[in-house]
């Protein structure tokens, strides 16, 4: 049976009737969604819901996603851990404090991002959007080369910022080419102060929600990290590996959605310099996360098609791997 992630987004209230969620709208009108066939909920929304409810998503282990009202991510509610495992928690606590153990997982993770990033820089040059001579790109490839022989996750980190600074610049001419009104200039997170910022927090948010919900089916535990430090009050961990696939489902649906111009100015809201997306830009971005989610490939290892959603469990097991020391950990690189 198919599992599929919930999106709501328009107000109204939840609750549970016999073996179904039902959403009823706050304009009237309802919609009912199997638990069976239901993996997580994303509440963009204002909404209604009581313990009872939660108690039933709690049992049938369905995570939920709560994004504020700019529609960037503010917290969940994971149910209680049903693949706690003594062996994997140890292992990944360990090499989360040994600095030599850590760092090897740390370089891993940002080799599989630099490469997917470059995968799509590669993609822009034979579109001939850009020109491969171009010294961002080379710069992009000196600051990969670096990765092998950093000492500290300070390190890894400065060159993490490095390359994405450089990342964006090229992605900003390619999109000054169409219409300036999605070129970023600079990033800015807290607010996002133009569409282009707005939209990649958005989308990232939703990403680094659909990594922590895959890392909640594993034996991973989401608080422990690599890459980025440990931290209260944020999953660590869902960072890390957000950071190896936004190449492949942030940054190439963010493209998609302005190449297409499929978001136009009423999308989006601007109030004292900080702009969101607003219920009618999500509807429309959410619509085509999904679909990106959803999309299957062939995988080349395991000779069948997976979705890019599965490529992200797929890489919490390979993790898992890791720790116990049954294979060595090597990231999700773009191969097609």
């Amino acid at each position: 049976m198919s599992m599929q992630n919930v999106y709501i987004v328009k107000p109204g209230r939840m609750r549970r009737q016999h073996n179904t969620l039902r959403f009823e709208y706050e304009e009237g009108g309802h919609k009912y969604f199997p638990i069976e066939q239901t993996d997580s909920l994303f509440v963009m929304v204002p909404l209604e819901l009581n313990t009872k409810l939660l108690e039933f998503l709690s049992q049938h282990k369905i995570p939920l996603h709560i994004f504020n009202y700019y529609g960037f991510y503010s917290g969940s509610f994971m149910p209680r851990e049903k693949l706690v495992t003594g062996p994997v928690l140890v292992q990944q606590a360990v090499h989360s404090d040994s600095d030599e153990k850590r760092i090897i997982i740390a370089q891993e993770i940002l080799k599989g991002a630099s490469a997917n990033l470059l995968k799509n820089v590669r993609q822009f040059v034979r579109d001939g959007l850009i020109k491969e001579d171009q010294p961002l790109i080379d710069e992009l490839k000196n600051r990969q080369s670096e990765i092998s022989e950093t000492q500290t996750i300070e390190e890894l980190m400065g060159i993490e910022g490095s390359m994405r600074r450089s990342y964006y610049k090229l992605v900003d001419g390619v999109i000054m080419q169409r219409s300036t009104e999605f070129v970023m200039n600079k990033r800015v997170k807290r607010p996002p102060n133009n569409k282009m910022n707005s939209l990649i927090s958005f989308v990232n948010s939703l990403l680094y929600a659909s990594v922590l919900n895959e890392i909640y089916h594993t034996h991973l535990n989401a608080s422990i990290s690599y890459l980025h430090e440990p931290q209260d009050r944020r999953y660590s961990l869902a960072l890390d590996l957000s950071e190896v696939f936004k190449p492949l489902l942030s940054d190439r649906l963010i493209f998609r959605l302005v190449n297409l111009n499929m978001l136009s100015n009423n999308c989006f809201d601007e109030v004292e310099n900080v702009c969101y997306l607003n219920d009618k830009g999500r509807k429309i971005v959410l619509t085509e996360y999904h679909k990106k989610l959803n999309t299957k490939i062939q995988h080349r290892i395991l000779k069948r098609k997976v979705s890019y959603q599965r490529l992200i469990r797929l890489e919490c097991y390979k993790l898992v791997k890791h720790l116990l020391g049954e294979k060595k950990y090597t990231s999700f690189k773009m191969w097609w």
